[in-house]
C-alpha cells in the first residue's frame, strides 16, 4: 500500500489516474477499447516501420561505438531506449522528453508492482504527479495543435462524437506510455539473453532471417516480459480442481502456462521452429489481449534482424550473470553485458 505521505503527495498533486484498459470491465472497457483500437492499428504501425528501422540502426551504431574497446551493456544502449523512441514517435512525444517519460514509467512500475519502503515511495509519488500532469499538458497541446499521432487521433474522434471523456483519454495514455515501451524493452533484453544461451537458435536466424518472425513468438513464449498478472475472483469458481472463493486474490502465472507441457511439448526448451509458438499467453487472452502486440513484434523482428546481420558473433561477456529487478509481474534484467565479437 502507498504510505500516508505518498498518498498525500498524490492527492495534493491532483493525481486521479485510473487504468486505461487493463483494469476496466465491460461495458466501459468495450467502449474505450473500440475507440483506442481504431487509432492504434496496423495502418499506423506500418506507417512508422521505416522510422523503426532508422531508430534501431542509430542505436546499433551507438552500441558499436560503445563496444569498440570491450564489453558493453546492450540493455542500457539499445533495449532500454529503442522502444521508447518508437512509441513516443507514435505518440507524438518530443525526443528530448524520452528520458523523463522513461523515468515516469520506471516509477509507475515501482509503485504498482514492487515492495517499496515508505521513504522510497515519496520520490515515486512525486514522479506520478509529474507523469499525470505531463499527460494532461500533452492533451492540451494536441487539442490546440493536432498532429499525426495517437493523442490527436483520440481527440479527433472525441470531437466527432465518440463517447470518451478527457479523463478516459488521459487514462489510456497513462497506460500506453508505460506498457507500450517498458515491456518491449524488457523483451528485447530477455531475448538477447536467451539467444546467447542458445547459440544454435542464434546461428539459425543469422543464416536465415525468414526464421525471425516465428522465433519472436517462441521467445515471447520462452522468456516473456510479463510472467504473472493479478486478478480478483468476482464469483466462486473451481479452476484446475482448486476452489476459489468469491473475492479471492489471484496471481495468474502466465510464464508458467507458457511452458505447459500439454500445450508445448518439451516446453522448457527454446525451439524457434515450434509450430504453435504463437499460442503463448504473453500478450494476454480475450478482451484484454494486448492492444499493441503487432507493434511489439514488429520492433523485435527489426531489431533481431539488424542485430544478427551486424553482430553475428555477439556473445555475453565472460563471467556475466544476469540479475533481475524484484517484483511480482515483470522479468526485467538489470543489465545485458555483451561482447560484439
Amino acid at each position: 500500500p502507498m504510505s500516508e505521505e505518498g498518498r498525500k503527495i498524490l492527492e495534493d498533486g491532483g493525481f486521479t489516474a485510473y487504468s486505461g484498459l487493463t483494469a476496466r470491465v465491460p461495458p466501459d472497457h468495450t467502449r474505450i477499447r473500440k475507440i483506442a483500437q481504431s487509432c492504434f492499428g496496423p495502418r499506423r504501425f506500418k506507417s512508422i516501420e521505416p522510422k523503426i528501422e532508422v531508430i534501431v540502426r542509430e542505436h546499433l551504431d551507438a552500441l558499436e561505438e560503445a563496444g569498440k574497446d570491450g564489453p558493453v551493456d546492450f540493455w542500457q544502449v539499445v533495449a532500454y531506449p529503442v522502444p521508447a523512441h518508437v512509441l513516443f514517435t507514435l505518440m507524438g512525444i518530443p525526443a528530448e522528453d524520452v528520458p523523463k517519460v522513461k523515468q515516469f514509467g520506471a516509477s509507475r512500475g515501482k509503485m504498482t508492482w514492487s515492495d517499496l519502503s515508505d521513504e522510497e515511495m515519496i520520490p515515486v509519488a512525486h514522479d506520478m504527479v509529474a507523469y499525470w500532469n505531463y499527460i494532461h499538458d500533452l492533451l492540451d497541446k494536441r487539442r490546440a495543435e493536432p498532429g499525426d499521432d495517437f493523442p490527436s487521433d483520440l481527440l479527433r474522434l472525441q470531437r466527432e462524437g465518440a463517447e470518451i471523456s478527457d479523463h478516459e483519454i488521459a487514462g489510456v495514455l497513462y497506460s500506453t506510455l508505460f506498457a507500450g515501451h517498458e515491456t518491449t524493452s524488457t523483451f528485447m533484453g530477455n531475448y538477447v539473453l536467451a539467444m546467447m544461451d542458445n547459440r544454435a537458435a542464434w546461428d539459425a536466424i543469422r543464416e536465415d532471417s525468414s526464421r525471425i518472425p516465428n522465433s519472436v513468438d517462441e521467445m515471447l513464449r520462452f522468456m516473456p516480459s510479463v510472467v504473472g498478472w493479478r486478478r480478483k475472483a468476482r464469483t466462486a469458481a473451481v479452476v484446475g480442481g482448486v476452489e476459489l472463493p468469491a473475492g479471492a486474490e489471484i496471481l495468474m502465472l502466465t510464464g508458467s502456462a507458457n511452458r505447459d507441457e500439454e500445450q508445448f511439448p518439451d516446453g522448457e526448451t527454446l525451439d524457434i521452429a515450434r509450430e504453435n509458438a504463437r499460442t503463448h499467453l504473453s500478450f494476454g487472452y480475450g478482451i484484454h489481449f494486448c492492444l499493441g502486440f503487432q507493434l511489439a513484434k514488429m520492433e523485435a523482428a527489426v531489431l533481431l534482424r539488424q542485430l544478427s546481420e551486424r553482430f553475428p558473433n555477439l556473445r555475453l561477456a565472460p563471467g556475466f550473470t544476469p540479475e533481475y529487478h524484484r517484483n511480482i509481474t515483470f522479468r526485467v534484467p538489470k543489465s545485458v553485458i555483451v561482447e560484439l565479437g
